[in-house]
């Protein structure tokens, strides 16, 4: 709907979610929402500026769509494939349970069920299609990581060179910024978007923080899978979480400030893509 007014040249504005307290007090319909986002235009509470969705971060996200879907399918393949091998033929059953994964793959991919007159050649019949599947959907995961790789590396290369941040993790940041990623008009607001910004809970003399849990769900999750890789391997990482377990901090802390952290590096790598447009203006 966005991209469809936006090719007639009329000016959009993003408008979140509604108040809750209103909605409970004035009740939900389309009628009212748009009543609603009118009234937060007009007063000057909505002023995000939503995604373009024209060029290769849009792209990158529709090949992100088809890689997750067909994860999803290869990890409902390999549970149906155990699920059939715990009811297996007893003699089938002892042949290919202490089989590693990729080794029950391949080895069931190999079955020759014959004629179908029996339990045990229905079953192997079923593993090889079961298994087949697996290994066609694992070649299209790495057709699509491949393609991701591409494009990731083409429209911000700092982004995979970092420390921990490979293909996935620049595809979820990308997405999030969008392909115009100069709406996002300061690091916080940034931070916010990725649902690492603490949420003040302060009370009496006590200053603390809670967790917030809105923004971006999946840039929040690439962020702790990132934070999780250096706090593993990553040296300076390791000494920062020696430090910080010596102040007393706990390790869920921790995790929350090393993501804070994170998005605030991937908000500088991430620069000259926010700076691009305004180069081009000015060059044109």
């Amino acid at each position: 709907m966005t991209a469809a007014v936006r090719r007639r040249d009329i000016g959009v504005v993003e408008v979140m979610r509604t108040d809750r307290r209103d909605r409970r007090l004035r009740g939900k319909s389309d009628f009212l929402d748009a009543e609603n986002a009118a009234r937060a235009v007009f007063a000057g509470n909505a002023s995000a500026v939503p995604k373009t969705a024209d060029g290769v971060a849009e792209m990158i996200r529709t090949i992100k769509v088809a890689k997750d879907v067909a994860v999803k399918a290869r990890t409902s393949a390999m549970i149906s494939l155990k699920a059939i091998l715990v009811n297996a033929p007893t003699q089938l059953r002892e042949q290919l349970q202490p089989l590693s994964k990729m080794a029950l793959i391949h080895r069931c991919t190999g079955l020759r069920p014959g004629t179908i007159t029996a339990v045990e050649a229905a079953t192997k019949h079923t593993l090889r299609s079961i298994a087949r599947r697996w290994e066609q959907l694992n070649d299209e995961i790495a057709a699509h990581e491949k393609l991701l790789a591409e494009l990731t590396t083409a429209l911000a290369p700092q982004l995979g060179a970092a420390f921990g941040i490979g293909a996935d993790t620049a595809a979820e940041m990308l997405i999030v910024a969008g392909d115009n990623p100069q709406r996002v008009r300061s690091e916080p607001a940034w931070a916010r978007l990725c649902g690492v910004a603490p949420i003040p809970a302060s009370s009496g003399m006590t200053t603390r923080h809670r967790l917030n849990r809105g923004g971006h769900r999946q840039a929040n999750a690439a962020l702790y899978r990132t934070v999780i890789v250096r706090m593993q391997h990553h040296d300076p990482t390791k000494a920062y979480v020696a430090r910080r377990i010596a102040e007393g901090k706990t390790k869920p802390e921790i995790i929350r400030c090393l993501k804070r952290l994170l998005a605030r590096e991937i908000w500088t790598l991430m620069r000259p893509l926010r700076i691009t447009p305004e180069l081009d203006k000015h060059t044109a």
